[in-house]
Protein backbone atom coordinates (compact mmCIF):
# COMPACT_ATOMS: atom_id res chain seq x y z
CA UNK A 1 0.00 0.00 0.00
CA UNK A 2 1.17 3.56 -0.88
CA UNK A 3 3.11 5.58 2.08
CA UNK A 4 4.51 9.25 2.02
CA UNK A 5 5.95 9.46 5.30
CA UNK A 6 10.02 10.00 5.44
CA UNK A 7 11.31 6.97 7.13
CA UNK A 8 14.79 8.45 6.44
CA UNK A 9 15.61 8.91 10.85
CA UNK A 10 13.91 5.73 11.45
CA UNK A 11 15.87 4.34 8.76
CA UNK A 12 19.25 5.88 10.87
CA UNK A 13 18.24 4.53 14.31
CA UNK A 14 17.47 1.11 12.45
CA UNK A 15 21.26 1.30 11.45
CA UNK A 16 22.30 2.48 15.11
CA UNK A 17 20.20 -0.16 16.54
CA UNK A 18 22.43 -2.52 14.40
CA UNK A 19 25.71 -1.64 15.79
CA UNK A 20 24.36 -2.23 18.84
CA UNK A 21 23.47 -5.45 18.40
CA UNK A 22 26.87 -6.37 16.77
CA UNK A 23 28.80 -5.45 19.46
CA UNK A 24 26.94 -7.62 21.89
CA UNK A 25 26.47 -10.46 19.92
CA UNK A 26 29.93 -10.57 18.74
CA UNK A 27 31.04 -9.96 21.94
CA UNK A 28 30.37 -13.75 22.82
CA UNK A 29 30.45 -15.35 19.84
CA UNK A 30 31.96 -18.55 19.50
CA UNK A 31 32.50 -18.28 23.39
CA UNK A 32 33.63 -21.72 24.81
CA UNK A 33 31.66 -21.16 27.76
CA UNK A 34 28.77 -19.56 26.31
CA UNK A 35 25.59 -20.02 28.38
CA UNK A 36 22.85 -21.99 26.05
CA UNK A 37 18.97 -22.93 28.06
CA UNK A 38 16.01 -25.01 26.38
CA UNK A 39 12.83 -22.50 25.93
CA UNK A 40 9.39 -24.08 26.92
CA UNK A 41 9.21 -24.77 23.24
CA UNK A 42 12.39 -26.84 22.72
CA UNK A 43 14.14 -24.45 20.89
CA UNK A 44 17.70 -23.05 21.86
CA UNK A 45 18.06 -19.82 23.79
CA UNK A 46 21.74 -18.18 24.29
CA UNK A 47 23.16 -15.71 26.93
CA UNK A 48 23.70 -13.66 23.47
CA UNK A 49 20.18 -13.64 22.39
CA UNK A 50 18.94 -12.03 25.44
CA UNK A 51 21.41 -9.45 26.06
CA UNK A 52 21.58 -8.31 22.23
CA UNK A 53 17.49 -7.84 22.57
CA UNK A 54 18.03 -6.03 25.69
CA UNK A 55 20.78 -3.77 24.40
CA UNK A 56 18.36 -3.13 21.38
CA UNK A 57 15.15 -2.60 23.81
CA UNK A 58 17.42 0.04 25.72
CA UNK A 59 18.19 2.56 22.93
CA UNK A 60 13.94 1.95 21.70
CA UNK A 61 13.37 3.17 25.02
CA UNK A 62 15.32 5.72 25.08
CA UNK A 63 14.75 7.36 21.46
CA UNK A 64 11.52 6.11 20.72
CA UNK A 65 9.61 5.89 24.02
CA UNK A 66 6.23 5.72 22.84
CA UNK A 67 6.56 2.95 20.06
CA UNK A 68 6.08 -0.60 20.85
CA UNK A 69 8.45 -3.26 20.37
CA UNK A 70 7.92 -7.00 19.77
CA UNK A 71 11.01 -9.20 20.39
CA UNK A 72 11.31 -12.55 19.93
CA UNK A 73 12.69 -13.18 23.70
CA UNK A 74 11.08 -10.23 25.55
CA UNK A 75 7.80 -10.10 23.82
CA UNK A 76 5.42 -7.18 23.34
CA UNK A 77 5.21 -3.85 24.74
CA UNK A 78 3.66 -0.86 24.28
CA UNK A 79 0.57 -0.27 21.58
CA UNK A 80 1.58 1.90 19.21
CA UNK A 81 0.70 1.69 15.67
CA UNK A 82 5.02 1.73 15.24
CA UNK A 83 5.98 -1.28 16.30
CA UNK A 84 9.47 -2.31 16.47
CA UNK A 85 10.09 -6.20 15.17
CA UNK A 86 13.05 -7.82 16.97
CA UNK A 87 14.59 -10.97 16.57
CA UNK A 88 17.98 -10.44 17.57
CA UNK A 89 19.66 -13.62 16.84
CA UNK A 90 17.65 -15.08 13.68
CA UNK A 91 19.67 -18.36 13.30
CA UNK A 92 20.51 -19.32 17.26
CA UNK A 93 21.74 -22.79 16.22
CA UNK A 94 24.34 -21.79 13.72
CA UNK A 95 25.45 -19.24 16.49
CA UNK A 96 25.85 -21.53 19.72
CA UNK A 97 27.74 -23.64 17.30
CA UNK A 98 29.94 -21.23 16.01
CA UNK A 99 28.59 -21.16 12.54
CA UNK A 100 28.99 -17.67 11.40
CA UNK A 101 25.63 -17.32 9.59
CA UNK A 102 22.94 -15.67 11.44
CA UNK A 103 21.80 -12.71 11.27
CA UNK A 104 20.12 -10.30 13.51
CA UNK A 105 17.04 -8.45 12.09
CA UNK A 106 15.46 -4.95 13.21
CA UNK A 107 11.84 -3.94 11.59
CA UNK A 108 9.74 -1.18 11.86
CA UNK A 109 6.12 -1.97 11.30
CA UNK A 110 3.81 0.86 10.81
CA UNK A 111 -0.24 0.12 11.13
CA UNK A 112 0.71 -3.53 10.91
CA UNK A 113 3.13 -2.90 7.60
CA UNK A 114 7.15 -3.31 7.92
CA UNK A 115 8.29 -0.30 6.66
CA UNK A 116 11.85 -0.08 7.63
CA UNK A 117 14.46 -3.33 7.92
CA UNK A 118 17.56 -3.98 8.80
CA UNK A 119 19.33 -7.76 8.62
CA UNK A 120 22.82 -7.65 9.99
CA UNK A 121 25.86 -10.45 9.58
CA UNK A 122 28.31 -8.96 11.79
CA UNK A 123 30.38 -12.35 12.01
CA UNK A 124 31.10 -12.54 8.39
CA UNK A 125 31.18 -8.46 8.03
CA UNK A 126 27.89 -8.28 5.91
CA UNK A 127 24.61 -5.65 6.39
CA UNK A 128 21.79 -4.92 4.08
CA UNK A 129 18.98 -2.67 4.88
CA UNK A 130 16.20 -0.58 3.34
CA UNK A 131 12.67 1.60 4.00
CA UNK A 132 9.69 1.97 2.20
CA UNK A 133 10.69 4.43 -0.65
CA UNK A 134 14.57 4.61 0.02
CA UNK A 135 15.69 1.49 -1.87
CA UNK A 136 17.43 -1.00 -0.36
CA UNK A 137 21.19 -1.51 -0.15
CA UNK A 138 24.58 -3.33 1.52
CA UNK A 139 27.37 -3.13 2.95
CA UNK A 140 29.64 -5.39 1.61
CA UNK A 141 32.52 -7.15 3.44
CA UNK A 142 35.06 -4.70 2.07
CA UNK A 143 33.44 -1.80 3.08
CA UNK A 144 31.66 -1.14 0.24
CA UNK A 145 27.68 0.33 -0.19
CA UNK A 146 25.79 -0.92 -3.31
CA UNK A 147 22.10 -0.34 -4.04
CA UNK A 148 20.17 -4.14 -4.40
CA UNK A 149 18.06 -4.88 -7.45
CA UNK A 150 16.35 -8.54 -7.54
CA UNK A 151 17.55 -10.48 -10.85
CA UNK A 152 15.47 -10.28 -14.68
CA UNK A 153 15.37 -14.43 -14.78
CA UNK A 154 11.56 -14.69 -16.21
CA UNK A 155 11.68 -18.47 -16.41
CA UNK A 156 11.10 -20.90 -14.04
CA UNK A 157 13.26 -23.55 -15.83
CA UNK A 158 16.07 -20.68 -15.33
CA UNK A 159 15.72 -19.67 -12.05
CA UNK A 160 17.31 -20.66 -8.55
CA UNK A 161 15.69 -21.22 -5.41
CA UNK A 162 15.86 -21.86 -1.57
CA UNK A 163 13.44 -23.63 0.49
CA UNK A 164 15.32 -24.01 3.56
CA UNK A 165 14.69 -27.93 4.48
CA UNK A 166 12.72 -30.65 3.55
CA UNK A 167 11.50 -31.49 6.93
CA UNK A 168 9.73 -28.07 7.14
CA UNK A 169 7.81 -28.49 4.23
CA UNK A 170 7.30 -32.22 5.08
CA UNK A 171 5.49 -30.97 8.51
CA UNK A 172 3.60 -28.34 6.63
CA UNK A 173 2.56 -30.74 4.19
CA UNK A 174 4.00 -29.20 1.31
CA UNK A 175 6.22 -32.25 0.24
CA UNK A 176 4.47 -32.84 -3.41
CA UNK A 177 4.75 -28.91 -3.77
CA UNK A 178 8.64 -28.87 -3.00
CA UNK A 179 9.04 -31.76 -5.16
CA UNK A 180 7.16 -29.78 -8.35
CA UNK A 181 9.23 -26.85 -7.06
CA UNK A 182 12.90 -28.16 -7.24
CA UNK A 183 12.00 -30.59 -10.30
CA UNK A 184 11.30 -27.45 -12.27
CA UNK A 185 14.12 -25.04 -11.37
CA UNK A 186 17.44 -24.88 -12.60
CA UNK A 187 19.26 -25.13 -9.08
CA UNK A 188 17.94 -25.17 -5.77
CA UNK A 189 19.26 -24.97 -2.46
CA UNK A 190 18.38 -24.94 1.21
CA UNK A 191 20.74 -21.86 2.44
CA UNK A 192 18.35 -21.46 5.72
CA UNK A 193 17.50 -18.24 7.89
CA UNK A 194 17.38 -15.40 6.51
CA UNK A 195 20.41 -15.21 4.15
CA UNK A 196 18.63 -16.58 1.50
CA UNK A 197 16.50 -13.42 1.16
CA UNK A 198 19.33 -11.72 0.82
CA UNK A 199 20.78 -13.39 -1.81
CA UNK A 200 17.23 -12.81 -3.80
CA UNK A 201 17.34 -9.18 -3.26
CA UNK A 202 21.04 -9.20 -4.75
CA UNK A 203 19.64 -10.97 -7.75
CA UNK A 204 21.32 -13.89 -6.85
CA UNK A 205 17.99 -16.22 -6.00
CA UNK A 206 14.77 -15.95 -7.54
CA UNK A 207 12.53 -17.85 -4.82
CA UNK A 208 12.77 -17.99 -1.28
CA UNK A 209 9.98 -19.78 1.12
CA UNK A 210 9.36 -21.16 4.00
CA UNK A 211 6.82 -22.42 6.65
CA UNK A 212 6.47 -22.25 10.53
CA UNK A 213 7.81 -18.73 10.51
CA UNK A 214 6.92 -15.94 13.36
CA UNK A 215 6.52 -12.01 12.34
CA UNK A 216 10.25 -11.40 14.09
CA UNK A 217 11.66 -13.78 11.45
CA UNK A 218 10.44 -12.05 8.39
CA UNK A 219 9.51 -8.24 9.27
CA UNK A 220 12.92 -7.07 8.52
CA UNK A 221 13.33 -9.18 5.17
CA UNK A 222 9.81 -8.08 3.55
CA UNK A 223 11.29 -3.63 2.85
CA UNK A 224 14.42 -5.31 1.94
CA UNK A 225 12.81 -7.67 -0.77
CA UNK A 226 10.46 -5.30 -1.65
CA UNK A 227 12.43 -1.89 -2.32
CA UNK A 228 14.94 -4.73 -4.15
CA UNK A 229 11.93 -4.65 -6.68
CA UNK A 230 10.99 -8.33 -5.38
CA UNK A 231 7.65 -9.63 -4.32
CA UNK A 232 6.96 -10.87 -0.90
CA UNK A 233 3.45 -13.02 0.42
CA UNK A 234 2.55 -15.60 2.45
CA UNK A 235 2.62 -19.27 0.86
CA UNK A 236 -1.42 -18.66 -0.54
CA UNK A 237 -0.39 -15.14 -2.04
CA UNK A 238 -1.62 -12.71 0.80
CA UNK A 239 0.01 -9.95 1.91
CA UNK A 240 0.40 -10.67 5.67
CA UNK A 241 2.77 -11.95 8.31
CA UNK A 242 0.01 -13.88 9.86
CA UNK A 243 0.11 -16.72 7.93
CA UNK A 244 3.01 -18.29 9.31
CA UNK A 245 5.05 -18.91 5.65
CA UNK A 246 6.59 -16.42 3.41
CA UNK A 247 7.20 -17.15 -0.37
CA UNK A 248 9.67 -14.38 -1.89
CA UNK A 249 10.58 -13.90 -5.57
CA UNK A 250 12.06 -11.44 -8.10
CA UNK A 251 8.29 -10.53 -8.65
CA UNK A 252 8.12 -11.54 -12.38
CA UNK A 253 8.06 -14.71 -11.48
CA UNK A 254 5.98 -14.49 -8.71
CA UNK A 255 2.50 -15.74 -10.00
CA UNK A 256 4.12 -18.58 -12.41
CA UNK A 257 5.53 -20.06 -8.91
CA UNK A 258 2.01 -19.38 -7.24
CA UNK A 259 0.69 -21.25 -9.69
CA UNK A 260 3.63 -24.01 -9.78
CA UNK A 261 3.23 -24.63 -5.47
CA UNK A 262 -0.62 -24.73 -5.88
CA UNK A 263 -1.22 -26.91 -9.12
CA UNK A 264 -3.24 -30.10 -7.98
Amino acid sequence: MPFDGDLKADLDLALRLADAADAVSMSRFDAADLDIRLKPDASHVTEADLATERAIRALLEDERPRDGIFGEEYGITGDSSRQWIIDPIDGTANYLKGIPMWTTLIALSIDGVPRVGVASQPAIGRRWWAATGLGSWTRTAAGQTQRLRVSDVDSIAESSVSFQSIAQWRDAGKLAALERLTSSVWRDRGYGDAWPYMLLAEGRLELVAEFDVKEYDIAALVPIVTEAGGRFTSFDGNDTLSERSSLATNRVLHDAYLELLHAT
